[in-house]
């Protein structure tokens, strides 16, 4: 009787925040209406030249954040806290289930989301992107990155019998057009098909998600679903392969 090893995959995430410089912050704000400075001075202006950009004023005190219960408030003369401008969820590492089979193959799945909440009037992009090309190793031993068939996502998720390979596909009410799909093909329509639009996670970011406001304080959620496959005659090596992936939400 042929002995069957079953091999364990865990997918863990290593989570990283970047931040531009070149955010915008109000101050006061209603359904109405929106205040981004309340500056009261008698000089300033812009400077720039090949090596700075400087931004300053006379006569008004910069006078710092003040906070409660019930407010943030960074008053003076362009007041910004860059931590404040956008955050971003921490989820749990994620094991892809059920375990191939290392001498029959089989797909393992698995999904976590991100929450990005900004209050950056001019929005925000999140982007995805691998510590490691392959992404989904084992020692010496890796899954493939998933290839599509062409230049955009896969719509239906495909891979050949003596290949394993390992790819994602992201969901989102901010999904950027790449990962959107009208009901056969990626890259195209409107629609946000479930477990549809599938790509490759490689060491350069590739964005997935973005907005052109504010979403502050409900935030948006981006859902990524990864998947492992092992073919039919692949003869995966058994192992506990890991992939570190990183997730950066930044304010534009």
């Amino acid at each position: 009787m042929a002995e069957k090893i079953i091999t364990i995959f865990s997918v863990g995430f290593l989570i990283t925040f970047s931040y531009t410089t070149n955010l915008f912050g109000y101050v006061a704000a209603s359904s109405n209406y929106r205040i981004e400075r309340d500056s009261i001075n008698f000089a300033g202006t812009r400077s720039t030249s090949s090596n700075y950009i400087d931004e300053d004023t006379l006569g008004e005190v910069g006078t710092g954040r003040l906070t409660s219960t019930n407010y943030l408030l960074d008053a003076g003369y362009q007041q910004h806290n860059l931590p404040s401008s956008i955050t971003i969820t921490s989820p749990a590492d994620v094991t892809l289930l059920p375990p191939p089979n290392t001498l029959q193959g089989g797909v393992a799945n698995g999904s976590t989301s991100w929450t990005v909440t900004t209050a950056n009037p001019a929005g925000y992009i999140l982007t995805i992107a691998a510590s490691a090309a392959p992404a989904l190793v084992s020692g010496s031993n890796n899954f493939a990155n998933y290839t599509p068939a062409g230049s955009d996502p896969d719509y239906t998720w495909a891979v050949s019998a003596s290949v394993s390979e390992f790819g994602f596909s992201p969901e989102s009410s901010d999904l950027v057009s790449k990962y959107k799909d009208n009901g056969t093909a990626c890259n195209i329509g409107a629609l946000d098909t479930s477990s549809a639009c599938w790509d490759s996670i490689t060491t350069s970011s590739k964005v997935i998600a973005s907005r052109v406001n504010q979403n502050n304080p409900s935030g948006t959620a981006t859902t990524v679903r990864f998947r492992a496959e092992a073919g039919s005659t692949a003869s995966q090596a058994a192992g506990l392969y890991v992939a570190v992936i990183t997730l950066t939400a930044i304010a534009l």
